[in-house]
């Protein structure tokens, strides 16, 4: 039998930032009495601001992808964890105190039910969407953070490099 080694190598390791959820779901009235409806985000252009608690001056990331589906707004993107509201972002994300996500948007059309008490948002021109503490919408959520510590990833491809070395001594 052979003890072929293949060597591994790492070119670069980063924390990732990935984060993915709903900024919006249809059907459930909000905190401020609003009911976002299906179709509300169909006219979805251009590309959707990612800010930290709706502060224009405080960008932490980018959307890669602002999607409407059965359930509302499916959002996946980047937290850019080279700058200092980005990496706090994230860090909050991991320990789970800052899991909401809240839309900016300007209505374009709207209605009234007097049944649900509650303004329906039919369609919207949706400008941002932010990484909050308490979103006005209870179930946007942050769903999934991934990230990938830099010093874990060091410390085991320093063990793998270890472990073939000596693979390679005992040959």
């Amino acid at each position: 039998m052979s003890n072929t080694l293949f060597p591994i190598e790492l070119k670069a390791v980063a924390e990732t930032g990935e984060i993915e959820g709903y900024a919006s779901v249809f059907g459930n009235r909000d905190l401020d009495g609003d009911i976002v409806m299906p179709g509300a985000f169909k006219s979805l252009t251009g590309s959707v601001a990612m800010l930290w608690g709706h502060d224009q001056k405080r960008p932490i990331g980018v959307w890669d992808e602002v999607v409407e589906d059965a359930t509302g707004l499916r959002v996946k993107g980047r937290l850019l964890t080279n700058t200092r509201d980005g990496a706090d972002a994230l860090e909050f994300a991991k320990a789970g105190a800052v899991r909401g996500l809240s839309i900016g948007y300007r209505t374009v059309k709207s209605s009234f039910s007097r049944e649900k008490k509650a303004r329906l948002l039919e369609q919207v021109a949706l400008h941002e969407i932010s990484l909050v503490a308490i979103p006005a919408n209870p179930q946007a959520r942050v769903e999934r953070v991934k990230s990938l510590c830099p010093d874990r990833a060091r410390r085991l491809a320093a063990r793998i490099r270890a472990a073939a070395a000596a693979v390679r001594a005992g040959d």
